[in-house]
């Protein structure tokens, strides 16, 4: 299916591309968030009477991330968990349990923002992890897991 796109989105294209993706992509994500719209003559026409206007939204959405990311930068989260006496943890600290920490600290971050390469962390210790604020947009932040010693 051919889509224009109505903002920047990640491994397809930028703001105004004219792209083909498949059609489940294009139905089911892209045109119901706003993301795209089908590349039908009348709707590029639009786009193109929209394009300033469009791109001045994609610009202030850019400078709000990276004012935010400024805040966040460097940022430590502490977590604690309970582990055994190897510093291994009973469970593991999720994506989930990141976003109440930062909720506590009143930063307002998306679970689908954090990103996690090496999945949830089963260790204690200082870890990295990184949180994506936009498409152009990271932060890394320092998350430290405590042990809670168990009785």
């Amino acid at each position: 299916m051919q889509i224009i796109l109505m903002e920047k989105v990640v491994n397809l294209g930028q703001l105004g591309d004219v792209v083909k993706v498949k059609n489940g992509y294009a139905r089911n994500f892209l045109i119901p968030t706003g993301k795209a719209k089908r590349a039908t003559p009348s709707a590029i026409a639009e786009f193109e009477a929209r394009r300033a206007e469009l791109e001045k939204t994609q610009a202030e959405v850019l400078f709000a991330a990276q004012a935010h990311a400024a805040k966040l930068d460097g940022l430590m989260v502490q977590i604690t968990q309970k582990a055994g006496v190897d510093g291994k943890l009973f469970g593991s600290v999720t994506n989930a349990d990141i976003e109440e920490a930062l909720k506590a600290q009143g930063f307002e971050i998306e679970r689908a923002m954090i990103r996690m390469p090496e999945g949830p962390l089963k260790q204690v210790g200082d870890h990295a992890v990184a949180i994506a604020l936009h498409s152009e947009v990271v932060a890394n932040i320092v998350v430290s897991v405590l042990g809670e010693a168990t009785a």
